[in-house]
């Protein structure tokens, strides 16, 4: 029992009592249910991989969004996890597609830009499909430093005089300064990305 205990008490947020009572539930429970809760877990990570394209979750070589013909594969949101996709989705305002970063940048964290999926991202815009991108991380003051590096990748993989620049934006301050994605209201959320802003209008203050 200490064993599952020390288990369940790695996963983030539960501490060594909520791991109790998940050990103390999962013990209610008939051994085929639980053998069922240990192969569903088992499959997970087994099964979900990592989208070869935008780094969200999928269940083969695309995920759910770059492989559906209807999404604006020139719209692209940058966000730091798949949290925020999910909850970006959930307001169903956005019909881009996503770049998941994995991170910001935090040198107090030791995170820096090579430990993130920059270079990905990079491709994507030497690509050529790209028109838009939309700076969707949190407005913190590693987010911020997060796009404003993002932001010269850009310019130097479009080059000095580029035939058509890329628009780039940021998400509306309908999120306050500090805030996370994930927790925002889906109308505030949505209303955020409808009225983004161009991010040198930022640069200008």
């Amino acid at each position: 029992m200490d064993d599952a205990l020390n288990e369940f008490a790695k996963l983030p947020g539960i501490g060594r009592r909520s791991a109790l009572r998940m050990v103390l539930h999962l013990l209610k429970q008939s051994p085929e249910e639980v053998r069922q809760f240990g192969a569903v877990i088992t499959r997970l990570r087994e099964e979900i991989q990592y989208c070869t394209i935008c780094f969200n979750i999928a269940e083969g070589p695309l995920c759910s969004v770059c492989s559906d013909s209807r999404r604006d594969v020139g719209l692209v949101c940058v966000v730091e996890s798949i949290r925020d996709i999910i909850a970006i989705e959930n307001t169903q305002q956005y019909r881009g597609v996503y770049h998941v970063l994995g991170g910001i940048i935090s040198p107090i964290d030791g995170i820096g830009p090579g430990e993130l999926n920059v270079e990905s991202f990079v491709e994507r815009i030497r690509a050529g499909l790209v028109q838009e991108i939309i700076m969707a991380l949190s407005s913190t003051m590693e987010g911020d430093t997060t796009v404003f590096y993002l932001y010269r990748r850009i310019k130097e993989a479009q080059g000095e005089h580029p035939k058509q620049p890329l628009k780039v934006s940021t998400i509306a301050r309908g999120i306050s300064v500090g805030d996370e994605l994930e927790y925002a209201d889906e109308l505030t959320l949505g209303r955020s990305i409808l009225h983004r802003i161009p991010y040198e209008n930022s640069l200008m203050r």
